[in-house]
């Protein structure tokens, strides 16, 4: 077996058990030459498809100006590369095959993309588990259950989503029982993708069928965990949620389980939930927590009910958010502000790792009110939960990391940012709360954010790059965005009336004139994001007039909306 060629990508190990799956994957590689080719096949460039720690592309065709890039071909040899990338990091010991369990949120590419990735898989010589319609944290949880019956552990798991993305996008998340994987993990399998892709443009492609394919419904055993989760909470009692009333809307994504699944089973009434069905065109607003349509559809159904509580999902359920009886949102600071303070009394004193666009009243009602530490770090859920996670190798307790966008993790579920688990942390409150007396409804929850100083004014501005613009003389607009910060951070240096954070991850952050502003480069587009936050508006136009000051010479900055903001 050893004197075989070594993978094309040159990058699996061999090991005395794990022979026949690679030799399986070698075959994989050189099969299409005996298949009924299809003859023409577009070349691609995957490192393209690359978006952080996820992979994402067109998928559906019918967008102007969008053409499809992740055709099934393509998302076969990303597949491929995944179960490549995975028998690398296992090295097998055991004889069986490594399996990889499969889910996909509600849109309407997932079936193909789902058929295709198992193709990947199973050609590649796994083992494939499809669960169908499934939440992402559900897929990362397969890789940690240990029941032989339902197929668990996966040794990896990919979940078929693009998140919040309009109805023709899709991608990939990945897993393994480590946890969501990283950009360099990502780079790495789309590498190995299109060295297994370049072998279906020299050779051909065509689609057959997957073996080793068996269907689980792994949901249910995710949605009971959640169910024990509250009833544990409220000291073991059937039915902790009896007599609440709780909506839910799903924004026809993932997350309609949740109402019958976890809610109902706990006595609470769910009527006026939804957008519960999956429909992949998202025919009633984006499932996103951090768009103002979808909250001001939540908000409405709580009060429309009278309900004492209302939940919403993204559309693959890693981020969610709540409004409380009143009407009132509980998303983004005050969302962060509530788990700080629902953690802080489980863990006094610990560390809450957020995203650079928190503001200095979050941070104050941490630090000063609840007796814990803010640690603002950068963009980016996974860049959150990765620094959460340092600090503990360290010797710095930490025990969540939440990002603004309804991202939230938790030491205690293994660092997953898990959207129905956050939601599972507000219930266990309201049942605790009323099993001891303290309290019932939505008010237990809106009385842990009280004293939360919140601004008059919170904006955010995105100042595009032109990157065919000749400023940028060559330079990436990368290179471009971190010219623009390091001049405005130059000049705000000499500049009285403003103070640069002492600390700091991302960007150029000042405050001033009672509030602050944030500049800092996209983690993945040709944008500056400036976010602005004061006490009133005047005071915001101040902090934006200094901005505008600073970069009016970078020709290739559009600072139009920001010009437009702080017009009188």
């Amino acid at each position: 077996m050893r004197a075989l060629p070594p993978f094309h990508g040159g990058k699996l190990a061999w090991t005395s058990n794990s022979s026949m799956q690679m030799r399986n994957l070698l075959k994989y590689q050189n099969a299409a030459s005996s298949a009924t080719a299809i003859p023409s096949l577009d070349k691609v460039d995957f490192l393209k498809l690359q978006n952080g720690s996820d992979i994402r592309g067109v998928a559906v065709s019918g967008v102007e100006g969008e053409p499809v890039t992740l055709t099934e071909p393509v998302t076969e040899a990303i597949a491929a590369g995944f179960a490549a990338w995975l028998l690398d990091k296992k090295k097998v010991d055991a004889p069986r095959k490594l399996r990889v369990s499969i889910g996909h949120d509600s849109r309407i590419s997932a079936q193909k993309l789902q058929d295709a990735v198992s193709r990947g898989i199973a050609s590649a010589g796994l083992d494939v588990v499809q669960y169908g319609l499934a939440s992402t944290p559900a897929m990362f949880n397969s890789t940690l259950t240990e029941d032989e019956a339902i197929l668990c552990p996966a040794d990896g798991a990919i979940m078929i989503t693009a998140s919040h993305l309009p109805y023709n996008r899709n991608g990939f998340k990945f897993f393994t029982n480590d946890g969501g994987l990283g950009k360099n993990d990502i780079k790495d399998i789309l590498e190995r993708a299109a060295s297994i892709y370049s072998n279906f443009l020299a050779k051909g492609y065509s689609v057959k069928a997957s073996e080793s394919v068996k269907k689980i419904d792994y949901m249910a055993i995710y949605t009971s965990d959640l169910v024990k989760a509250v009833r544990k909470a409220a000291g073991n009692i059937e039915k902790p949620l009896e007599g609440f009333h709780i909506v839910v809307d799903a924004g026809n994504g993932a997350g309609g389980f949740f109402a019958a699944k976890v809610l109902e089973p706990l006595g609470a009434i769910t009527s006026g939930s939804q957008f519960l069905e999956p429909d992949g065109m998202f025919p009633n607003h984006i499932p996103n927590p951090e768009d103002k349509a979808a909250m001001k559809a939540i908000t409405q159904a709580v009060l429309d009910n009278k309900a004492n509580l209302g939940i919403i999902f993204d559309t693959d359920v890693d981020r969610s958010a709540a409004v409380d009886s009143t009407g009132r949102e509980l998303n983004r600071n005050r969302l962060i502000a509530l788990m700080s303070a629902i953690v802080l009394e489980e863990h006094p004193g610990t560390t809450i790792v957020t995203d650079s666009v928190t503001s200095d009243g979050l941070t104050s009602f941490i630090e000063k009110k609840l007796g814990g530490k803010h640690h603002r770090f950068k963009r980016g859920y996974k860049n959150v939960i990765d620094e959460a996670i340092r600090l503990n190798s360290i010797g710095e307790e930490s025990h969540l990391a939440i990002e603004t966008s309804g991202h939230g993790a938790l030491k205690e579920n293994h660092w997953l940012d898990d959207g129905a688990y956050l939601m599972v942390k507000l219930l266990n409150k309201l049942a605790s709360a009323r099993a001891s007396g303290k309290g019932v409804g939505s008010k237990v929850l809106t009385d842990l954010v009280e004293g939360l100083e919140e601004p008059a004014i919170a904006v955010e501005l995105r100042l595009k790059i032109n990157q065919n613009h000749p400023d940028l003389k060559g330079r990436s607009f990368r290179e471009y965005g971190e010219a623009v910060l390091q001049h405005l951070g130059n000049s705000i240096a000499s500049n009285p009336k403003l103070q640069k954070a002492s600390v700091n991850y991302e960007g150029v952050r000042v405050s001033g004139f009672g509030g602050w502003f944030l500049l800092r480069l996209s983690l993945h587009d040709p944008v500056l994001p400036l976010n602005i936050e004061a006490p009133s508006h005047e005071d915001a136009v101040k902090l934006g007039l200094e901005v505008a000051a600073a970069v009016k010479e970078f020709q290739a900055l559009d600072t139009s909306a920001l010009d437009k903001f702080v017009q009188p």
